[in-house]
């Protein structure tokens, strides 16, 4: 087909998405994150304490109702809904880069340029992380059988310290990593796009996995970059995601506009 043959009332194709950054770019947009945090902080580090002590909430809640068995990919899968509950933060971050004046009331009231669509993205990975649970139940009951569960005491030594379990960490993270790869990837560039431009969110969400799969090696530091900082969370008992979600929510902003910003 040339391009005659195409009609002439649709868009012209964009074939090239690569953007051809250094891999060091990522640690650019971590330190705009970090400067966006500490512009007017208080409006950053209160989204930060919210999810903190929701995290901390849910962690008590299957404790407390003892189904703390799901409590490990229940905190692996607070990776794959982050994105979602950080509109805020992008607005933050577009008012700055706006000039325009920043508020609590305007970060948690977002006036987003495609509404609905933010929230159908939300349940979409609500779902994926509902998806990812049972999924673990799977493994784990096909490793260890239809037995009742002793204990999350009972249930690290079992996976640390048998081949059994170290069989289980190591399918169990490639089948995580499919689900969180995939969460990346539809994701870490629509959210922040809905915000700042009229779009439906499959557009949004297949935009954001053409982009990340043609600036893989750059989304790949990026993922590693969110990887280690939370887990730097879950070393701190969660308290680091006071400081650490606000700075990622903001550094993801900076992503979209180097990546997938057509505005």
């Amino acid at each position: 087909m040339t391009n005659q043959d195409i009609p002439a009332h649709l868009p012209p194709l964009r074939h090239d998405y690569a953007r051809h950054l250094g891999l060091f770019e990522p640690f650019h947009w971590l330190g705009k994150g970090v400067q966006d945090t500490f512009r007017k902080p208080l409006s950053s580090l209160f989204f930060g304490l919210m999810v903190f002590c929701v995290s901390i909430l849910i962690v008590g809640g299957l404790i407390r109702f003892g189904v703390d068995y799901i409590l490990l990919p229940a905190l692996s899968g607070f990776m794959v809904v982050g994105p979602a509950i950080a509109v805020g933060l992008y607005e933050k971050s577009r008012r700055l880069e706006a000039g325009e004046p920043i508020s609590l009331f305007r970060m948690i009231f977002v006036k987003s340029k495609s509404p609905g669509q933010i929230l159908f993205i939300g349940v979409i990975l609500m779902l994926l992380m509902v998806l990812w649970l049972r999924a673990a139940f799977l493994l784990y009951a096909l490793f260890f059988g239809m037995v009742p569960f002793s204990g999350f005491d009972h249930l690290v030594g079992s996976v640390l310290m048998t081949p059994r379990g170290w069989a289980l960490l190591a399918v169990g993270s490639a089948v995580g990593g499919l689900f969180a790869s995939f969460a990346f990837a539809i994701s870490a560039f629509s959210i922040p796009m809905l915000l700042n431009e009229k779009k439906d969110a499959f557009t949004a969400m297949g935009t954001s996995m053409v982009v990340a799969w043609n600036n893989k090696e750059v989304a790949v530091v990026w993922g590693a970059i969110i990887v280690a900082l939370f887990a730097f969370c879950l070393v701190t008992a969660l308290t680091g995601l006071i400081l650490v979600y606000p700075i990622l929510g903001h550094g993801t902003w900076h992503a979209y506009r180097a990546l997938a910003d057509e505005t």
